[in-house]
Order: structure tokens, then sequence, then C-alpha cells
């Protein structure tokens, strides 16, 4: 019967990938997810994929929060676990999705982590741009806060995907889709610095297809990426608790405390659903709270 699970596993990832056309990072995550929950219905002897239920579904949720995994994680797993139920309905091998009906735990509203102005000018000033990594970390931050991109879609662009002349990065997100997102004069200006005299002594002449590289000539990686923005934090005193994705927060919230309309912020983003993007008019409102409180006298 495992091997039962196995091929129809294998189909559900052959139809994420070429008919969804879903990430690697994202078919990753919905193999970790599913696993999980394999291994927890080979604990019930007399479960199987075809075989399970609903009450099994629960139980597994009810495990998982049991030993601390948080709403957000259990409701992806859900969300995983309901579209594998979904596709074998679609693929003929059930009659019914037992699991369309199960509620998605109530989530607890978390806003992003967000960097002052003062703050992100002091990050972005941060690496000593005499030196050629410098340099490269300086056009890295400048262009990751002037376009709010994801960590992951700012390692994979390309040299080619910058238009320089035009002032506009093009960038392909999640689900392999292309957005077209303005870049500002003073990353620009930076960007073309770097490339012009830095980035090909960093590879030590050899070639790239990468716009952001290290030493032996890769793409930077999250990794790579996590560490510096911790060193330049360091360096500057930002020692509260920030993410790989603060800049692009704060790319957001700032947009938007500065009368950018929901809708472009968005589409600048990638969002496919608004309510996602919506989050920083809270994180904006959560501000206008702490002044309010700071400075008023009956605060």
């Amino acid at each position: 019967m495992k091997q039962k699970s196995d091929e129809l596993l294998d189909r559900f990832y052959n139809y994420l990938a070429v008919e969804r056309r879903l990430a690697a990072n994202t078919l990753e995550s919905y193999g970790r997810d599913l696993k999980k929950y394999l291994v927890f219905l080979e604990s019930k002897s007399d479960r199987t994929v075809i075989t399970c239920t609903r009450h099994d579904l629960l139980s597994f949720l009810n495990h998982e929060k049991k030993y601390g995994l948080s709403s957000r994680s259990r409701a992806r797993a859900l969300s995983c676990i309901k579209t594998f139920f979904k596709f074998l309905v679609q693929d003929g091998i059930l009659e019914r999705n037992p699991m369309q009906d199960v509620e998605t735990p109530r989530l607890e509203k978390k806003l992003p982590n967000v960097l002052s102005l003062a703050e992100v000018e002091a990050l972005i000033n941060a690496p000593d741009t005499k030196k050629e990594l410098g340099l490269r970390d300086r056009a890295l931050f400048e262009l990751l806060y002037a376009a709010g991109l994801r960590v992951s879609e700012l390692m994979s662009l390309t040299v080619n995907a910058l238009n320089v002349e035009a002032g506009f990065v093009l960038v392909m997100g999640k689900g392999s889709k292309e957005r077209v997102i303005p870049v500002g004069e003073e990353a620009l200006k930076w960007i073309k610095q770097y490339v012009l005299e830095a980035r090909q002594k960093i590879l030590r002449n050899k070639t790239s297809r990468y716009l952001f590289t290290n030493r032996s000539g890769a793409r930077m990686s999250r990794q790579g990426f996590w560490k510096l923005i911790k060193k330049y934090c360091l360096k500057v005193g930002i020692v509260r608790k920030i993410s790989p994705h603060t800049l692009r927060h704060s790319f957001a919230s700032h947009l938007l405390a500065g009368g950018a309309d929901l809708r472009s912020v968005q589409t600048m983003l990638g969002h496919e659903d608004i309510s996602t993007t919506q989050i920083y008019t809270h994180v904006e409102k959560e501000r206008l709270k702490t002044i309010h409180n700071k400075y008023h006298p009956r605060g």
C-alpha cells in the first residue's frame, strides 16, 4: 500500500509542477506536509490515503497542535492535504473529497516586522563601498528596498532582467508569474556602479548570468543573504528581531504610508489576493497608535 501512496504522490507532484506550475520551494513544502500526514496515517494500521476520513485529518491537525505547530503552519498543511484530495477526485481515484469541509484553523494576526525610514537608511549605508563585496551589498540592499522583491526573487535575478535605461526590473515570481517593477534612480546608480566596478572582480573572470554572485561565480544563496543582513544590522545597532523579508515588508509599509494605493502595491509585491497586501495597512495603523500613545498628553 505504501507503493500505491508513493505512486499517487508522484502523480500529484507532477500535476502541481506541470499544470499548476508551482515553484520548487512550494513543491518541497507540499511534500513535507503530505509526508508528515502519511506517516501519521501509517501509525493507524487500518488507514490509508484511500480509506482515511475527515476524522483522521482532524486527529492529525490536533496532533500537530499538541506538539506546537502554529495555526499558520497547520493551515498551510490543511490546504496542501485538501488540494491533494481534490486532485484524487479529479483523477477518478476517489468519488468524493472527504476533506473539503474541514475548516481552516483560526490564524493569529501577526503583523510583519518593518524598519523605520532611519533604520532602512542606516542599513543601506552600512556596506563599505570602497570594497568590491561592499559595493555588491549596497547595490543588493538598494534594489531589494527599491523594488520590494522576495529574497528568492532577488537571488534569482539575471543581468538581463534589469533594464537600467528604462528603469525597471523583470521579476519571475511565485508560480512562474512575471511582473515588471519600477526601480528608482538611487538604486539604479548603485547597481550600475556595482556592475561596472565590482561584479567582474568578484567573479574573478568567471562568467555568470546572475546579477548578484559570490566569488565562486554561483548566485548568492538565501542563507548567504541572511548572514549579510544580520551582519549589517549588528554593525548599525539594529538589535530587534528581523527576517530575510524585512526590507520587502518595509518597502510595502513605507509606500502605503506615503500615500500609494493598495492595488499598485499589490501589483508590485506580486500578491494574488489583495487581502495579503492589506496586512500592511494594519502595520501603519499600529504605528500611528504607537505615536499617539507616546506623544498625546492622555495617551
